[in-house]
């Protein structure tokens, strides 16, 4: 693996904090916002919500950009925009600016997770490619840990730290004036020079990439020649078991009460009578053990396997959610079993974070065909935060009708559901090329049993 791809990964990376920082950040920064606004519980939900909305815009906009502009053309615009949202929710002056501050740092996240993981998976030898395209994923981990660390104080001022987001923003633009383009996307666009400079240069010395080229050049050929791509090919009867299996894991990641626990376990613990200062002491435990979980999956996947690991790890995620709602029920505050809620959060996030959560930019990356890449990418990443925003605009007032307890049981089910989903409709894609994914698609060989795992 050379330097340059892993420059690459390294943007993709840095796309993926930028998300988790910025997901992680209002987590704490919510309990200081609801007194220096003097906000009501439904402007919780539409600030922490807003980044949502904005990215499902941003994924469907940069789906067309990417086409258009190319991968690492779109990530640059994208970089600008982080900077910028950054700055205004840091300059906010009421609830109001900041929400709409979050919405345009939303468009820059929905647009970097359609595109950096396609952008990294493009330019990925195969056997890397897992691993690399999971970098993002981990980036996210990492941010949501660095935004928990830096709130677990309780002292600090919400503005420094959602304006800190500027900076590796700013690193990542320098990266990506010095990264080439997408060699998939320069042979698309009938530059096969060019894919050919960009294949020589991130593939190590004395490597022939002859038959790559070839192989992406026949694909590009069959894509102009194809009756449909773009969003009018996703209509396709081939397409849909990848359209299926990507959207429908991209709806369970978030089903899965992931974002739940992330945006408003401070919240849900400080209403249920424990300390603040233990909620967000809390909140850093559960980013780090997230970040673990990512990292002991990213070390494992390519061995495991996508399909095994997940169905593994769900059910613990599942069982976890039931012992927590169960405790909620049975005790009269959170601060007399705050140890047990600790054990049962945290396996939780190690189950989670390990399984299902690693599928989900992934899955998306290698699972579509050429023609429609972009657009399939689009449509799942804006499923992923549709999801995500009615969750997140939900959440808060589903656990004050029904309470925290039977709202843990409802997401448990959720990933009972989730395993079933895995099982009957999720291939084992580890170690096939992005080509060899489209043939068996094509075939109309995409059940699990064909992919021998």
């Amino acid at each position: 693996m050379t330097g340059a791809v892993v420059i690459i990964a390294l943007v993709a990376a840095i796309s993926g904090m930028l998300y988790g920082y910025d997901t992680g950040v209002i987590s704490w920064a919510l309990l200081q916002l609801t007194q220096d606004f003097n906000i009501t519980e439904g402007w919780q939900q539409v600030i922490a919500a807003s980044i949502l909305l904005g990215a499902v815009a941003g994924a469907l906009t940069c789906s067309w950009l990417s086409d258009l502009r190319g991968r690492r053309g779109t990530l640059l615009m994208l970089a600008v925009v982080f900077i910028v949202g950054a700055l205004w929710c840091a300059d906010a002056a009421d609830s109001v600016m900041l929400s709409l501050g979050r919405l345009v740092l939303g468009f820059a996240v929905g647009g970097a997770t359609q595109t950096a993981p396609m952008y990294v998976a493009e330019l990925a030898p195969p056997a890397y490619r897992g691993r690399l395209v999971l970098c993002f994923q981990i980036a996210i981990g990492v941010g949501i840990l660095t935004a928990t660390l830096v709130g677990a104080g309780g002292s600090i001022s919400w503005r420094g730290p959602i304006g800190l987001a500027c900076v590796p923003a700013a690193v990542m633009l320098w990266l990506l004036l010095r990264l080439p383009e997408s060699p998939r996307w320069l042979v698309k666009k009938d530059n096969r020079d060019a894919a050919r400079a960009v294949l020589e240069h991130v593939r190590p010395e004395g490597y022939d990439v002859a038959a790559e080229l070839d192989e992406a050049t026949e694909l590009a050929r069959v894509e102009r020649t194809a009756t449909a791509r773009g969003w009018r090919g996703l209509r396709d009867a081939w397409v849909r078991p990848a359209l299926v299996l990507g959207c429908g894991i991209a709806v369970f990641t978030q089903l899965s009460g992931i974002e739940m626990i992330i945006y408003y376990s401070p919240t849900i613990l400080t209403d249920d009578g424990v300390y603040r200062s233990v909620a967000l002491q809390v909140s850093v435990c559960l980013g780090a053990a997230y970040l673990i979980a990512q990292l002991v999956g990213l070390a494992i996947i390519d061995r495991v396997g996508r399909r095994r690991l997940t169905l593994i790890m769900v059910p613990g995620a599942a069982i976890s959610l039931f012992a927590l709602g169960l405790l909620f029920i049975t005790s009269d505050s959170g601060r007399d079993v705050i140890p047990y809620i600790m054990i049962c959060l945290i396996a939780f996030m190690l189950f989670n974070g390990g399984g299902l959560q690693l599928m989900g930019w992934l899955t998306g990356s290698e699972t579509y065909p050429l023609a429609v890449r972009p657009a399939a990418t689009a449509l799942q990443s804006a499923t992923l935060w549709g999801t995500n925003l009615v969750i997140t605009l939900t959440m808060l007032s589903l656990i004050k009708a029904i309470g925290v307890g039977p709202s843990m049981w409802l997401y448990a089910l959720f990933n009972v559901a989730a395993w079933i989903f895995v099982f009957f409709r999720m291939p084992d894609l580890t170690g096939k090329t992005l080509e060899e994914i489209e043939y068996q698609l094509s075939e109309g060989k995409f059940r699990p049993s064909d992919f021998g795992r």
